[in-house]
């Protein structure tokens, strides 16, 4: 009787064996090796660790040192380009206006000073700033720097909450930035992009050239109203000031770096305006054959030395090259002459040059320019 159990437990084996498919087998095989894959693979990677999943804590950080900036300039009967014909026929009198304009900036420190752009409070007759509390308070100038586009104001008010100006160049392009301002006169509005590219000039917005310049360009969406306010890097540094937009496309503004605030601001403290400070060189960009000749990596060649100036007394010559100024390379003529009148009439500044493939360390003492 047991031998007939076996028997018959055995056949009932065999008979679900042979009913299952063997590719449900192959399947549940490949399934099983699947789970245990599963269970055992590495964690999933981060393809851009430095792309936040929300810009909520930075909007948070840098709002309340954002602030409105209204502007009220009296534009008088003479200073209209246009007239009413109707007007002078039959006698009605021409009356001054009142032009009103919108910006924003932000705070730099505890004192009351905050940054804006130069356009934005221009022949203003009057001044009004608006902080994120909804406190309106009235601004002074302080200094202004037109070829920049920046301006330097002051209020008197308490519990200031300022930004903090970070390093414009560790920017990279590709790196994600929020602009925050007052579009349109809706306040404390943000928007994010990246950084499109870094280094642009006045005549790349299709302008004059105002000089050196080095325009941070962003597609973070900046409109009128959005003038003077910050540029933030997702560690919620302002690493540059919001200044321009091309209005042949979108997605496309400009923004002074910080690096440039950075120099710009002490001066227009101090005096104002910038003094502009004078080495006494002739300059010129190098080129390609230049570059082979003399073997030098970067910089300017210099062509003149000015009699009396500081670089005539420091021992410069004709031919040696401006490789680096105060420990930054120097790249063009612009840049050098950028560096040059911001650097404090009176201040000692460190210069590497090159003469006859040689490198050479040279300090000099600038001076004021000479008014011709």
């Amino acid at each position: 009787m047991r031998l007939l159990k076996t028997i018959i437990l055995l056949f009932a084996s065999l008979a679900v064996f042979a009913c299952r498919p063997v590719k449900n087998s192959d399947e549940n095989r490949n399934l099983s090796q699947n789970d245990d894959s599963e269970q055992t693979s590495s964690p999933i990677k981060i393809i851009y660790p430095n792309v936040p999943g929300s810009f909520v804590e930075i909007a948070r950080k840098v709002k309340p040192s954002v602030v409105n900036i209204f502007t009220a300039t009296l534009i008088q009967d003479g200073d209209r380009n246009n007239f009413s014909m109707f007007e002078d026929l039959f006698g009605t009198p021409h009356r001054d206006r009142i032009q009103r304009s919108l910006g924003s900036g932000f705070i730099i420190d505890t004192q009351g000073y905050i940054l804006t752009n130069y356009h934005v409070i221009k022949g203003a007759q009057k001044i009004l700033v608006q902080l994120s509390d909804k406190r309106e308070v009235s601004a002074t100038p302080v200094g202004i720097e037109p070829t920049t586009d920046v301006a330097l104001l002051h209020i008197e008010a308490d519990k200031l909450q300022p930004v903090y100006l970070g390093s414009s160049d560790l920017l990279e392009v590709g790196e994600w930035v929020l602009a925050i301002g007052n579009p349109f006169g809706l306040s404390q509005t943000v928007t994010a992009g990246i950084v499109s590219a870094k280094g642009r000039s006045w005549s790349d917005l299709g302008e004059a050239e105002h000089g050196y310049q080095n325009f941070i360009q962003t597609d973070a969406s900046i409109n009128p109203g959005n003038s003077g306010g910050p540029l933030v890097n997702v560690n919620g540094e302002v690493v540059g000031m919001n200044t321009a937009i091309t209005a042949e496309g979108q997605g496309i503004g400009f923004a002074v770096p910080a690096e440039m605030l950075k120099v710009i601001v002490p001066q227009l403290k101090k005096s104002g305006r910038i003094v502009p400070a004078w080495l006494g060189v002739g300059i010129r960009d190098m080129d390609k054959k230049i570059a082979s000749v003399t073997g030098a990596p970067n910089g300017v060649l210099i062509t003149e030395i000015y009699k009396s100036g500081p670089a005539h007394k420091a021992g410069l010559r004709p031919g040696d090259i401006i490789i680096k100024f105060n420990d930054k390379n120097v790249s063009t003529s612009s840049m050098l002459a950028w560096m040059t009148t911001t650097a404090g009439i009176g201040n000692s500044v460190d210069l590497k040059i090159m003469r006859s493939g040689e490198l050479l360390d040279v300090q000099i003492e600038v001076q004021a320019r000479p008014i011709n």
